[in-house]
């Protein structure tokens, strides 16, 4: 039998799948590690938390994986557009038989993985608000407690205890020791925080070290140890490093201090200072009350020179009684001897008017003696009636024995 194309019996025909499987055996033979350098595009992380992207130059391009267990240690998030040089191995992947570069490692070009993560975790928090002003807590003014989280060894205790104690002697340090870089450091940070907020009484945090390389603090730069900071119920000082330093750490904060020694002298007040205060203060108020005693003196001084002696004031109304008692004496016996004369005027007309009087010149009265009354008219007399004649001086008793009536 004839075979098509012009084949030999010799000639081997492969399957897809066996042709796909003998690239890859050579790629694996002649590129099972190359380092690469590219634009990293159509960067995506599915659920499953492996990076797939595509690594380019002007010309080419190709697919590349980064598996979760290999991400995981990245200190920075890949972006598109972001040029990296990157290590692995090229594979090609079976199922599609497209050519892949598997990755193992990667760093940003022109700038270190370190800063690069650095800045990308920056820009994370601040949009979230954690850099914000508006959500910083003073400090107290006389904290009673005072907790520390460093680590035991290092010049950073040693000066946080010398200063705390030399400007405040009376407060109480809680130190909570921790290690301050390598990996265990920040979930050692972040478990000091949160145990000295379950204690009662802290009422402020200092977080720090001494100084050291961007590495050495870089566990003050990790994420959770940002959420810890921001998460305290008391507020925080940050003390990492020298004044140069600035991590994460210090930007979440409620406070910054440059060094640890900084920070201790914020966090308390200097009790020399206190007591010249307290002494300034008294003097201001001892000299505030001498001022106001004075002013109250000379307002009562005032007031008692326009008040009159109040016996004086008394002997003046028995006066003004006694004299208001003469006049009134002398108006109560004016006006009787007023009323004696008319009374006296009042008498004289009555007896005037009195039948007495009329008597006295000479007239009677006539009065019936069966009934008292008086005679009027004689036209009212009978003969024998009885009469009774009353005179100035007596009475007479009269038989009629007539009468003329007028």
């Amino acid at each position: 039998m004839q075979l098509p194309l012009g084949l030999s019996a010799l000639t081997t025909v492969l399957t897809i799948s066996q042709l796909t499987q003998r690239v890859r055996e050579a790629l694996d033979d002649g590129l099972d590690e190359v380092w690469v350098v590219g634009e990293v595009s159509n960067f995506r992380v599915p659920p499953s938390g492996h990076f797939y992207f595509s690594l380019k130059d002007a010309r080419s391009q190709i697919a590349a994986v980064m598996f979760r267990s290999a991400n995981q240690l990245l200190p920075f998030r890949p972006e598109d557009g972001g040029e990296v040089i990157a290590r692995g191995r090229v594979g090609l992947y079976e199922a599609r038989g497209n050519l892949q570069l598997y990755v193992d490692a990667m760093e940003p070009r022109g700038l270190g993985s370190l800063q690069l993560g650095l800045d990308q975790l920056k820009r994370r928090l601040a949009a979230e608000g954690l850099f914000a002003e508006a959500r910083k807590r003073p400090l107290p003014f006389l904290p009673r407690t005072v907790g520390i989280v460093t680590a035991l060894s290092g010049a950073a205790i040693h000066d946080l205890l010398v200063v705390l104690r030399t400007r405040l002697p009376s407060v109480r340090i809680i130190v909570r020791p921790v290690r301050v870089q390598g990996k265990e450091a920040p979930p050692d940070i972040v478990q000091a925080i949160d145990d000295l907020n379950d204690l009662p009484g802290v009422e402020v945090l200092i977080v720090g070290r001494g100084g050291g390389s961007l590495e050495d603090l870089w566990a003050f730069n990790d994420e959770r140890v940002a959420r810890a900071i921001a998460a305290s119920r008391v507020p925080v000082v940050s003390a990492v490093g020298h004044e140069i330093d600035v991590t994460i750490a210090d930007l979440v904060a409620d406070r910054r201090a440059p060094t640890p020694t900084a920070a201790a002298s914020m966090v308390v007040p200097d009790h020399r200072d206190l007591h010249a205060w307290v002494d300034k203060t008294a003097m201001a108020l001892r000299s505030g009350v001498l001022r106001q005693l004075r002013r109250q003196r000379d307002r009562i001084a005032a007031q008692t020179r326009q008040l009159r002696d109040p016996r004086q004031t008394l002997k003046g109304l028995r006066l003004r009684i006694d004299d208001i008692g003469e006049r009134a004496l002398r108006a109560v016996v004016a006006q009787l001897r007023i009323a004696r004369e008319q009374l006296r005027g009042g008498g004289e007309r009555l007896h005037a008017l009195s039948p007495l009087a009329v008597l006295q010149r000479g007239y009677s009265i006539a009065r019936r003696t069966a009934d008292g009354t008086v005679v009027r008219d004689a036209g009212a007399l009978r003969a024998g009636e009885r009469l009774q004649l009353t005179f100035a001086r007596g009475t007479a008793g009269v038989r009629v024995d007539d009468a003329d009536p007028a």
